[in-house]
């Protein structure tokens, strides 16, 4: 059976410490900090290079897989839905057609995703950020509006 967006979302958002964002504009579903599944709608570029190819239609989802190995051994298994694209050459993610895709792969896709980014060091980031908050007077409006980014201009100004 088939799984919809708001399925596969409320599935990737029950995951322990999840925290749901947008990078590069798409929603995007994070464990410490690093997108671990996103919404991925294909663009008019993608579209192009499926020439006469008819492309996946419905919502596209985009999780992370351990390795290109990882990557090339869950294409090779052919599940329905998962593919991937030229712009992915060379990244360990995988994209699914959910509306072709069965809902027990799009789970399992998604908490093999989180596992992987959940088991890496928190980035140099969010580090950062914890020592900052940690610190006595640093205050949480310190980094750049309308940005997840910490500041790198640590001198303080008057208002």
């Amino acid at each position: 059976m088939a799984m919809r967006l708001a399925a596969a979302a409320a599935f990737a958002s029950g995951l322990p410490d999840v925290v749901v964002g947008t990078k590069w504009g798409n929603k995007t579903w994070m464990v410490g900090e690093r997108g671990f599944a996103w919404q991925r709608p294909l663009t008019k570029a993608d579209l192009v290079r499926f020439g006469n190819e008819t492309p996946p239609a419905g919502d596209i989802f985009a999780v992370r897989v351990e390795s290109l190995d990882a990557k090339d051994a869950l294409l090779a298994m052919g599940l329905p839905g998962f593919f991937t694209i030229p712009h992915f050459n060379g990244y360990a993610a995988v994209l699914i057609a959910l509306q072709a895709a069965r809902a027990k792969d799009v789970r399992a896709a998604i908490t093999d995703a989180w596992r992987v980014m959940a088991k890496l060091k928190p980035s140099r980031s969010a580090a950062r950020s914890r020592a900052r908050a940690t610190r006595p007077g640093s205050g949480a409006s310190r980094g750049r509006a309308g940005s997840s980014k910490p500041s790198r201009n640590r001198s303080r100004t008057a208002p």
